[in-house]
């Protein structure tokens, strides 16, 4: 045994004992990616583009009546438009989903599992805890964006082929251009989501209930997509992350913009800083009984 000094008094340790190599991130990864949420999660986000694929077979050529060309219209374009469109249907909820799901569900389900104190008894430093379910959830959630575009733009490679991005304002894109727009348009949702992960995360440092800290956080987003349609609020609405979920779509212009997204990913790492702030500093302080 050896003996480290706390502020207070010492505390005996176990030798060879490393704060830092308690709960090792690829033991925490490999135990989320064996739930069941994970897997179901994936095989929805795997699913979609081939749901989409049967609905424009289905239903024919999209944008048959509409007056003005948009993203949606140029679906069946190629194979890059049908991977951009599936973002464009994805990005305003169902990727909120997975990114509340894998940050929400992280420490809540230890709590609910009655197994949060046996981690911490380990002992597993508090810090360390959340910093391991964190960096695991940022990373399923960054997984969750990827797949989704891969496997669309494998399918509308299929189904469509490989021409170049069609643009609804006119002219295209080449496919190797619009594949690193599209890699850019992953990017900037995944900074976007770090507000949905962040009160996620938060959240499920104050309950013991998942369902309370998922459905919290994809609840507030929705009412902050609500706010950013109210016009009565002027420039207010610039202060809702929701009001720049969209910026990407400047990605899809000739030439690309950054303005937009550059305002969105500074509002969104703002707020997201002091949602993670919030959640270690709560739990340092937490009695975790459960």
């Amino acid at each position: 045994m050896s003996t480290v000094t706390d502020r207070a008094k010492p505390v005996e340790v176990a030798d060879g004992y490393r704060a830092g190599r308690t709960l090792p991130i690829r033991v925490e990864l490999v135990r989320q990616l064996k739930r069941r949420r994970t897997l179901v999660m994936g095989g929805i986000l795997f699913a979609l583009p081939f749901v989409l694929l049967i609905a424009f077979q289905v239903g024919g050529e999209p944008g048959g009546g509409n007056e003005g060309v948009t993203l949606m219209d140029t679906a069946t374009a190629s194979g890059a438009n049908f991977a951009a469109v599936n973002l464009f249907a994805s990005a305003g909820f169902l990727l909120v989903i997975p990114v509340a799901l894998f940050c929400g569900d992280t420490v809540a389900s230890e709590a609910s599992w009655s197994s949060l104190r046996y981690l911490l008894a380990a002992p597993v430093p508090r810090a360390r805890l959340l910093w391991s379910k964190l960096v695991v959830g940022l990373s399923l959630s960054l997984a969750a964006m990827v797949l989704l575009p891969l496997v669309a733009l494998a399918v509308g490679m299929a189904a469509y082929g490989t021409g170049p991005l069609e643009l609804p304002t006119g002219g295209t894109l080449a496919f190797g251009t619009a594949a690193e727009r599209l890699a850019i348009t992953v990017a900037y949702l995944f900074v976007y989501q770090l507000v949905t992960a962040a009160l996620a995360f938060w959240l499920s440092t104050k309950t013991d209930a998942p369902l309370g800290a998922v459905g919290g956080a994809v609840g507030l987003t929705i009412v902050g997509n609500v706010l950013d349609q109210v016009t009565a609020l002027g420039d207010w609405r610039d202060f809702l992350p929701a009001h720049w979920q969209y910026a990407w779509l400047d990605t899809v212009q000739p030439q690309l913009e950054w303005s937009r997204m550059i305002e969105g990913t500074a509002l969104s790492v703002t707020y997201a800083l002091v949602l993670f702030a919030l959640a270690f500093r709560g739990f340092a302080r937490k009695d975790v009984v459960s």
